[in-house]
């Protein structure tokens, strides 16, 4: 089942459980606004490229909206379209007070020079620079992007309404970034963990760990893991999987990570197939890559008794049954990854204010919304009886419903 379809069905099951009107579900599915740009840039050696630039802004009820943008050779309107409205629900359970948007150039930034890649990134910002905006659409980076993007995408915004560092989030430090943003994500994770493993009257120190996926995610979320006393037993990444059942040495992980371009040849743990990770003996899986990489054909494989969902959609519905036949504890990713979001949404607190915070009132805030966010979660789990994915999505889309009803969507 692809991300739209997956998302739709989480939705409709959601409004179910609320009991909303359909006219107000059928409203709410439907994005407020889908762009399409064609950006043409001379590459360096004189010839013209021309790509296409997409931007999902899907609700803006509960306050501006907010998504990433990915360079991707497959960016396809149908997954730009499910992340949006993901991203709705997302910024909703965390209670920060934005929409979902989401948007890409289908392009393959590894087959772009650096200046290549800067003149796309602008005309992009000049096609769309009067659709984004400090209280419209707050863009980020996402796969294929990075804080670099986000200053080029600010500088040429500049130009055609003056200063506003809070036009776009994920910037470098030194142009109003927010400290704590790099690990925001991976220290979300770490936080809903705790939060989840607490209410099974555990803790992360002596736990087994399985990350699959060695990006900024995986990363952080094993070293702050690491730190707090979990045992990391096997790593994947696009470079190949290791594990070591005595646990492995993660500041050492990285930096032959960082050398060797990923995980494989690492000298403390042995080589396994990348296809087992998954299926890996442990107390926690972290699906840290990709969607959709837990399905009907490995769900039943599956030895973990809790799954935290760090990257977007990665448990198809099939899988979900077969798991919670099984008692696996799922923490659905709309709330498990939103630590990102909720650092967003801090930095851009802070350009507002012209005032920032110092790292340590970042990680403490960070902490009070994601504990808060379980808090939430649970409570929607014993109102409607359901499982923690059905309690995020019913807890987002009333808090959207709600502020939807409030200003007068029949008018």
């Amino acid at each position: 089942m692809n991300a739209l379809a997956a998302t739709n069905r989480n939705f409709k099951l959601a409004s179910r459980l609320l009991g909303l009107d359909s006219k107000l579900e059928k409203s709410l599915l439907i994005p407020f606004r889908e762009i399409k740009v064609e950006c043409t840039i001379p590459k360096d050696d004189g010839t013209l490229a021309s790509f296409v630039g997409f931007r999902v802004q899907h609700d803006n009820a509960r306050g501006p909206m907010k998504g990433g943008i990915r360079y991707h050779p497959e960016v396809d309107p149908d997954e730009v379209n499910a992340l949006a409205q993901l991203m709705t629900w997302k910024t909703a359970v965390a209670n920060i007070p934005y929409g979902g948007a989401k948007g890409g150039i289908g392009c393959d930034p590894r087959q772009l020079s650096l200046s290549e890649l800067e003149r796309l990134t602008r005309v992009f910002t000049q096609k769309i620079h009067d659709l984004i905006g400090v209280s419209t659409d707050v863009p980020a980076p996402d796969m294929g992007t990075n804080a670099q993007t986000m200053a080029w995408i600010l500088d040429e915004y500049a130009k055609f309404h003056g200063y506003s560092p809070a036009v776009v989030t994920g910037k470098p430090i030194d142009l109003g970034g927010s400290l704590g943003r790099e690990a925001a994500t991976g220290r979300g994770v770490l936080f809903a963990t705790e939060a989840l493993l607490n209410e099974h009257g555990k803790s992360i120190a002596g736990q087994r760990f399985v990350v699959q996926g060695f990006g900024n995610v995986g990363s952080w979320a094993a070293q702050l893991i690491s730190e707090n006393g979990g045992k990391v037993v096997a790593v994947s990444d696009i470079s190949g999987a290791i594990k070591n059942s005595k646990g492995i040495d993660i500041p050492s992980l990285l930096k032959h990570s960082v050398a060797n371009r990923g995980v494989k040849g690492f000298s403390g743990a042995d080589p396994i197939d990348p296809n087992s990770i998954l299926v890996e003996d442990c107390d926690v899986l972290i699906p840290a890559a990709l969607g959709g990489v837990i399905n009907r054909e490995n769900a039943n494989e599956i030895k973990a008794k809790f799954i935290v969902e760090a990257a977007n959609h990665p448990t198809d519905p099939e899988a979900d049954e077969i798991l919670s036949k099984k008692g696996v504890t799922i923490l659905p990713d709309i709330y498990a990854n939103s630590g990102g979001v909720t650092v967003s949404y801090f930095e851009w607190v802070q350009n507002i204010q012209g005032f920032m915070w110092d790292e340590e009132k970042v990680n403490n805030e960070l902490r009070t919304y994601m504990t808060k966010g379980f808090k939430d979660v649970k409570e929607m789990c014993r109102t409607h009886n359901c499982d923690l994915r059905m309690g995020a999505f019913t807890l987002g889309v009333n808090r959207v419903a709600k502020a939807t009803v409030l200003r007068g969507w029949e008018a």
